[in-house]
């Protein structure tokens, strides 16, 4: 459950930091207090949009803390699949708000704004006060029956999704294969003429590697014969001035003093080893010379061979193996044009095969969602009792869609008739806005009990409702305080006489300054609380004493009913 929330900088709020219990907490306030700011907040902090202007007035950052004890197994073994793993049996989830960005964090490790909701969808569930209209969205409908039934059903749109895309992925395939007779001979007359040309071509892998060395050679053999004599003179026998030469007169000085000192000849036998280096140097050098050649017609061989490569090379690829491979995929597409009408066949048989895979999981999903959709309509309606539709007739209009989709074959209506004799209607023809919020709170309700959530938050839904409905409606948020966490921001006094815990939002002006603050009541504020709701500014004796039976009726309302 969500344990303490803490805001700082954000909007109308300085620093708040507030507590929150187990069972139905109330949160009420005079108009414009900022009770949706709190709803604001929380949701901010679980990745809601944000912007600039949410940050307090010259304050440089905000700050949206949610601190949660996890209490449910299930819960934690969810998380630590996650790998969000509990320190001491709490969560802590953080966003800071800076200007143009902001940063989110579980446990102290920073992450993204989707593990956020990806984490928070299994803490709590928020209703806004807007949230119900989706309830007239057909997609959203069938959405909310999958989520009844989510055991059995996710496995089963899992299974359809991938048998979906099996499908449509043939199908894509033959529209972008599907030509004319026209289309098809014109694609094999080109293929036909860059397989030949390549082929022609008798391409060898690192062929132009080796002959541009060659053209290299060939167009500055001149310069090199030039450097290579130059060379063989410096370092030959033959002018008296060459390496060789001196290093013979040096040895043979050497030589003539060995006898004199044993320790020179290590460095004759040095010497000797240089000499007999060079002497073969010089002659591989000279070999080399001979044998140096420039041919006008092997270099224009090599040239004319190097420009039937890269002009391959730069129709087909960067290198000679791009181009090989570029022909080896020619090769096959000709084929598969040869084989066209045969391949064509293949296809069909094969998107037929995946179609009726298709159908096969479609028609388990729509099963799945019928046999669930009998259970569903029965737990809605008990619920829609309890919340004071009396002659509420509520039942799933199951009909197909024009083809298949990843999310199967079915499309359904939410049908209802919330007056004796009435025939059943869509949902978005029939109901009024108190009613939908009803109809959400009764759906929202039977989901929690489901997927164990341990927290809910409701923001103004008795939006529209009063008198005998409205007591429905605290009679259930006060059976839904006992099995959940409920945070609701109420205007109604039935509702906010159920409270467990009950918090009082107030808009105040401190050094001239508008801030907004949220305290827990005793039982003296409560009363008093209450009085203003029912009775507005003028707090009079008898409101206060009507505020007080109607915590006390409220009190043995839960004592009686709820437990």
């Amino acid at each position: 459950m969500l344990r303490n929330l803490h805001i700082k900088n954000l909007a109308l709020i300085r620093e708040m930091d507030v507590d929150f219990a187990k069972g139905l907490n109330i949160l009420t306030g005079e108009t414009g207090a900022g009770k949706s700011i709190i709803i604001d907040s929380i949701t901010l902090a679980l990745g809601g949009k944000m912007s600039r202007e949410m940050i307090r007035e010259q304050a440089p950052f905000a700050l949206v803390e949610l601190l949660f004890e996890v209490e449910n197994p299930k819960i934690e073994k969810q998380l630590e699949a996650q790998d969000i793993f509990l320190e001491d049996g709490v969560l802590l989830i953080s966003r800071k708000i800076m200007d143009g960005r902001s940063v989110s964090k579980i446990n102290g490790e920073t992450c993204t704004v989707a593990q956020v909701r990806s984490v928070a969808s299994l803490l709590l569930d928020i209703h806004g006060q807007h949230e119900h209209q989706t309830l007239l969205q057909e997609d959203a409908q069938l959405n909310i029956l999958d989520e009844y039934g989510k055991e059995k059903i996710a496995p089963a749109k899992r299974e359809t999704a991938a048998a979906y895309e099996a499908y449509a992925a043939v199908r894509r395939e033959l529209a972008a294969t599907e030509m004319d007779e026209s289309q098809r001979l014109r694609q094999v007359e080109l293929l036909e003429y860059e397989i030949q040309e390549i082929e022609d071509a008798a391409l060898q892998p690192g062929e132009d590697e080796d002959l541009e060395r060659q053209y290299r050679k060939l167009t500055n053999s001149k310069k090199i014969a030039e450097s290579l004599q130059q060379v063989h003179g410096q370092t030959g026998y033959e002018n008296g001035q060459g390496a060789g030469d001196q290093i013979g007169m040096a040895l043979h000085a050497l030589n003539g003093v060995l006898e004199y000192d044993e320790e020179l000849s290590p460095l004759a036998s040095v010497l000797t080893d240089v000499d007999s280096m060079l002497n073969d140097f010089n002659r591989e050098l000279s070999a080399y010379l001979s044998e140096l050649t420039f041919s006008a017609e092997e270099f224009a061989e090599v040239e004319n061979r190097l420009d039937t490569l890269n002009h391959l090379k730069s129709k087909y690829g960067k290198s000679l193996d791009a181009v090989l491979e570029y022909k080896a995929q020619r090769q096959e597409e000709l084929q598969a044009l040869y084989d066209y009408e045969t391949s064509r066949e293949k296809m069909n048989q094969k998107c037929k095969y995946l179609e009726e895979e298709l159908k096969v999981s479609a028609h388990k999903l729509t099963v799945l969602r019928k046999s669930y959709g009998t259970r569903f309509e029965t737990k809605v309606k008990e619920q829609l009792e309890d919340l004071n539709f009396l002659h509420v007739d509520f039942a799933l209009d199951f009909s197909e869609k024009e083809a298949y989709t990843e999310n199967g074959i079915d499309h359904l209506c939410f049908m209802i008739s919330t007056n004796p004799g009435e025939a059943r209607r869509p949902l978005n023809k029939v109901v009024s806005g108190g009613e939908l919020s009803r109809i959400m709170l009764a759906i929202k309700t039977l989901l929690a009990e489901l997927d164990e959530t341990e927290t809910l938050i409701f923001d103004e839904i008795d939006t529209g409702i009063s008198g005998r409905t409205a007591q429905k409606v605290s009679e259930k948020m006060a059976l839904t305080g006992h099995h959940h966490q409920v945070l609701c921001i109420t205007h109604l006094p039935q509702i906010a006489a159920m409270a467990d815990v009950h918090y009082a939002i107030e808009k105040k002006v401190v050094n001239g300054e508008t801030i907004t603050s949220i305290e827990p009541l005793n039982e003296d504020e409560i009363t008093k609380e209450l009085a203003r709701m029912l009775g507005g500014t003028q707090i009079t004796q008898r409101t206060l004493e009507s505020a007080r039976e109607m915590k006390e009726m409220a009190a043995e309302q839960k004592n009686t009913r709820v437990k």
